[in-house]
């Protein structure tokens, strides 16, 4: 099973005079995942290196960012996918102290740094999401409201013509057991057409 962060999690080392600046969070994709590390640009300046790593939904990222090849972004990468985490980036801050570590130091290092931060992560587990489309007449739009709300689903939409068209998003784990309530209830006057997800 996979899971994600609750919250982002920090850590700081210094090793031989070089402080490596550590944070693992949520992260939904690469374009978000790269904003992040352009901001990150805006608040260390003075930074020798922005390394970071990146597990989205099929959209990995190692970055080296000018340390040798190998020796930040992959190790980073390995670290979460460890801790089985998905839809997470790691960044790593580093300032250099004017003393080089090696390949192997720096892959220590960045491990040492990602793994830290991590220890005091709240694992969450990460749930696959599906959307369904419902039309029901305007009869039963206040009960299919009420098992979207029972159910814990998030309403995205509601469309009003000769019926009522309801796009929802649950747990797929869920989806099954709702349809059949919803037909249940719904004695045959529900329709749920295809999804295009």
């Amino acid at each position: 099973m996979a899971f994600t962060l609750s919250a982002p999690v920090h850590s700081d080392l210094t090793i031989k005079k070089s402080r490596f600046i550590g944070c693992i969070q949520p992260m939904p994709d690469r374009a978000s995942a790269q904003a992040h590390v352009d901001a990150l640009w805006q608040q260390h300046p003075g930074a020798a290196h922005i390394c970071w790593a990146l597990l989205a939904g099929g959209q990995s990222a190692a970055v080296d960012d000018g340390e040798p090849g190998g020796t930040a972004g992959r190790p980073m990468l390995d670290v979460l996918r460890h801790h089985d985490l998905e839809g997470v980036q790691a960044t790593v801050v580093r300032y250099f102290g004017g003393v080089k570590l090696g390949a192997g130091g720096l892959v220590r290092a960045y491990t040492d740094c990602v793994a830290q931060a991590l220890l005091g992560a709240s694992k969450v587990p990460l749930q696959r999401m599906t959307t369904l489309h419902c039309l029901v007449p305007y009869a039963l739009e206040g009960l299919l409201r009420r098992e979207i709300e029972a159910a814990g689903a998030q309403l995205l939409d509601v469309q009003h013509a000769s019926l009522v068209t309801l796009q929802l998003r649950l747990p797929a784990a869920q989806a099954d057991a709702f349809v059949q309530r919803i037909n249940d209830q719904g004695q045959g006057r529900v329709g749920w057409p295809a999804s295009t997800e």
